[in-house]
């Protein structure tokens, strides 16, 4: 116990060594890293053609990202687009988040001890006061519908560590969310056609 205590009190005196710029600099550059795996990950799954058209796919969609815990912001269903805002780290469940968290903090660590030293080691994941935006579109096609998911982050209270925020997530729960979401997608999709 008193070993985990001092190990506290080194932390908090390690976060005020580190300067603005040094912090602003690492969040940068965890950005620039996860910015080119979230590119890589939308174009290997951020889009899908369904066999089906506009009028089935849209309130599938819909109640798709509604299941995974997100609510609509922003829609036009006769132009194919729909904007949802939810709570981080929806639209996956806690217990995702962290196991897809897990996966890519080495990565956010290792990026981040390159600009503060040792504070970069305490450097965590934090989904509090995030909101996830995720926009889709749905465009009729020859075989049938396409449809495209993106997603940021919005900070909706400021980050307890004192760190500055990223722009992108984590790219593991980039790759979870939207197998998620298409899976929930095709089953709404299943279900309208049975009914």
């Amino acid at each position: 116990m008193r070993r985990f205590a001092l190990c506290l009190l080194s932390a908090a005196l390690v976060v005020g060594c580190a300067t603005d710029d040094q912090k602003r600099n690492a969040i940068n550059d965890v950005n620039s890293e996860f910015r080119v795996q979230y590119e890589r990950i939308l174009a290997e799954l951020g889009t899908r053609v369904y066999r089906t058209n506009l009028d089935d796919a849209f309130p599938a969609l819909r109640s798709a990202l509604g299941r995974v815990g997100m609510r609509v912001g922003d829609q036009s269903p006769r132009m194919g687009y729909l904007s949802v805002v939810g709570p981080a780290p929806a639209p996956l469940t806690d217990a995702e988040w962290r196991s897809a968290a897990e996966r890519d903090l080495p990565k956010l660590r290792e990026i981040a001890t390159q600009h503060v030293g040792v504070l970069g080691r305490f450097v965590s994941f934090e989904p509090e006061g995030l909101e996830v935006i995720i926009n889709a579109t749905a465009l009729e096609v020859r075989n049938g519908v396409e449809i495209s998911l993106t997603a940021r982050m919005r900070e909706i209270a400021p980050p307890k560590s004192g760190m500055p925020r990223r722009e992108y997530l984590p790219p593991s729960a980039v790759r979870m969310g939207l197998e998620k979401i298409w899976n929930e997608f095709e089953r709404e999709l299943r279900s309208a056609r049975t009914l």
